[in-house]
C-alpha cells in the first residue's frame, strides 16, 4: 500500500534526433547528481544496444529497452511494467530518465507516460537535444523536427562550441520559432546544469558507502574538474510569503507564465480556501499538478517557490506573484469556487493509495 502522501517520482523523457549528443548529456547529469539518485531507461534503435553499453559505464542498474524504438515497440502497458521496476521503493531513486531513441516520436513517449496508471510517476517533462552544428542539415532532411520542438518543454542547444555567433544566433532563432513556449539554453558536451532537471537532495544519514546507482567516485579528478564548467545560462527565481496566494489569481498566473519559464517547484497555501493542506506544486512546461498535503503541526505556513527558465523576467515574475497573493479574510463562496481551479490539476488518489 502506498502512503497517501508519498512523493512521486518525476520521469524525463530526453529525446533528439541520431548523434544529438543525449547519452553525453545523460552521462554528464550522472556525473552531476546533486545527490540524486537517477534511474536510466535506454531505448536503442537496433540491435547493438551501444547507448546502453556506454550508460551502463556509469549506472549500476540500467534498463534497456531494446528491440526497436520505444514510442513503436512498447505501449504503455509495457512502459508501466519496467517504471514498476524502478519505482519500489528498495530502489529509492528521485529521478527516472528516459534516453529515447533517436527515431522516436517524442510526442508518443509522452502520451504514454501521462496515460501511464502508475501513481508513483509524475511526467518529468521532455528535453529535446538539438545539434547546433547538424541543425539546418536535419531539419533539411528531417523536417518532423519542427513538431519534436513544438511539444518539448526544454530545448538544449549542443554542440554550439562547434558553430560561429552567428551561426548559433541563426540556429537558436529557428529552433525558438519552431519550438512553441519551450525553453531554450545553450551548451557543450552536453554540459547543462543539473538544477534544470534535478532536486538537491540532502540524506545527512547516509555515508558514501550508502550511493546507488552511479559511480561518481570512480571517475578520475581531472574528469570530474572539467565536467563542472558548465555552459548553460539560465535564471532561478525564488519566491515566498507568509500571505495566502488567491486561488484564481494565482492560477491565472500559471496559466499565463511566459515563455521560457520551463518549472515551478514549491508549495502553495492558499489559507481560508483550504486550511488543513498545503499543495505541492510541479509544473514542467504545459504540464501542471498539484498534490494537497496536511500541514505539520508545527509547520510555518507559507508559500514557497522556486521558478527556472531561460530568458525570464525575474522582476516581473516577482511582481506578478506579489499580486497573487490573497485580500480574503476568510472563507467565502467565492474562495471557495475559485479553489475549483486548483483542483482541476489535482489528481486523484487510487484506492491503493488510500
Amino acid at each position: 500500500m502506498t502512503p497517501p502522501h508519498a512523493p512521486q517520482i518525476p520521469v524525463v523523457v530526453l529525446a533528439g534526433f541520431l548523434g544529438s549528443g543525449k547519452t553525453t548529456l545523460l552521462n554528464h547529469l550522472l556525473r552531476n547528481r546533486a545527490g540524486n539518485r537517477i534511474g536510466v531507461i535506454v531505448n536503442d534503435f537496433g540491435s547493438i544496444e551501444i547507448d546502453a553499453l556506454t550508460v551502463a559505464g556509469q549506472v549500476g542498474s540500467t534498463v534497456s529497452l531494446g528491440n526497436g524504438c520505444l514510442c513503436c515497440a512498447v505501449d504503455a502497458s509495457e512502459l508501466d511494467t519496467y517504471l514498476e521496476t524502478l519505482t519500489r521503493p528498495s530502489a529509492r531513486l528521485d529521478v527516472i530518465v528516459i534516453e529515447a531513441s533517436g527515431l522516436a516520436e517524442p510526442q508518443e513517449l509522452v502520451r504514454m507516460l501521462l496515460a501511464s496508471d502508475n501513481p508513483h510517476v509524475r511526467y518529468g517533462g521532455l528535453v529535446e537535444v538539438v545539434d547546433a552544428a547538424e541543425f539546418p542539415a536535419t531539419r533539411e532532411r528531417h523536417p518532423e523536427i519542427d513538431r519534436h520542438l513544438a511539444v518539448a518543454d526544454l530545448i538544449v542547444l549542443n554542440k554550439t562550441d562547434r558553430v560561429s555567433d552567428a551561426e548559433q544566433a541563426a540556429v537558436r532563432e529557428a529552433v525558438v520559432t519552431a519550438g512553441g513556449r519551450g525553453a531554450v539554453i545553450s551548451a557543450a558536451y552536453g554540459r547543462i546544469d543539473p538544477e534544470m532537471l534535478l532536486d538537491p537532495v540532502l540524506r545527512p544519514d547516509e555515508g558514501d558507502l550508502d550511493r546507488q546507482l552511479s559511480f561518481e567516485d570512480l571517475l578520475p579528478e581531472a574528469d570530474r574538474a572539467h565536467d563542472t564548467h558548465l555552459h548553460a545560462a539560465y535564471e532561478s527565481v525564488s519566491f515566498s510569503t507568509e500571505v495566502p496566494l488567491d486561488p484564481r489569481r494565482f492560477m491565472a498566473f500559471l496559466d499565463s507564465r511566459p515563455e521560457g519559464l520551463y518549472r515551478i517547484k514549491g508549495f502553495a497555501d492558499f489559507g481560508p480556501g483550504d486550511r488543513d493542506n498545503r499543495y505541492a506544486l510541479h509544473a514542467v512546461g504545459r504540464f501542471l499538478r498539484f498534490v494537497p498535503q496536511p500541514w505539520g503541526r508545527d509547520e510555518e505556513r507559507r508559500t514557497q517557490l522556486v521558478l527556472i527558465g531561460s530568458g525570464i523576467d525575474a522582476e516581473a515574475l516577482h511582481k506578478e506573484l506579489e499580486n497573487c497573493r490573497s485580500h480574503h479574510p476568510g472563507v467565502t463562496e467565492e474562495l471557495e469556487r475559485s479553489m475549483w481551479g486548483v483542483l482541476r490539476y489535482v489528481r486523484e488518489p487510487d484506492a491503493d493509495e488510500a
